[in-house]
């Protein structure tokens, strides 16, 4: 469920208001535990927290590098933890800890999905925001470019 909004407020507004409350309480836990240096955008129809242009412009597509996103999709909300996901070790770590909450883990090959708030352990979905500067995971992108 691809979103054609330009702004954050905008694609919040679409959302029917249970999903829209669940979202702005994932983005509240995602701004406040945000590595200094990546901005808050909507790129590719959903909420997205990228590596500016201005900061890093090699990317191969021409398009921010994203660090982490956040979207309602058609049967699901997801958040997407590309920088944990990049990285084995944080990857193995992060499964680990969340399984470890007793929660359901249901997730693809960079998100973590949920249908109701309740579903996602904040408190870890921070760690693995906050839990990486914009230096590393710049680094980490540069080591898998080989």
């Amino acid at each position: 469920m691809r979103s054609n909004a330009v702004t954050v407020e905008e694609y919040l507004n679409e959302l029917p208001e249970t999903r829209r409350a669940a979202i702005e309480s994932v983005r509240r836990v995602i701004l406040e535990c945000l590595p200094t240096g990546l901005e808050e955008a909507m790129n590719w129809g959903m909420i997205t927290y990228q590596v500016p242009l201005s900061i890093y412009p090699n990317t191969y597509n021409k398009q921010p590098l994203m660090y982490a996103a956040l979207a309602s999709q058609k049967r699901h909300m997801a958040v997407y933890l590309t920088s944990i996901y990049m990285d084995p070790v944080r990857q193995a770590a992060f499964e680990a800890a969340y399984k470890g909450t007793g929660k359901r883990y249901d997730v693809g090959k960079s998100c973590v999905r949920f249908r109701h708030l309740d579903d996602l352990p904040l408190a870890l979905i921070a760690e693995a925001i906050g839990g990486m500067t914009l230096e590393e995971f710049i680094a980490i992108v540069e080591r898998s470019r080989g």
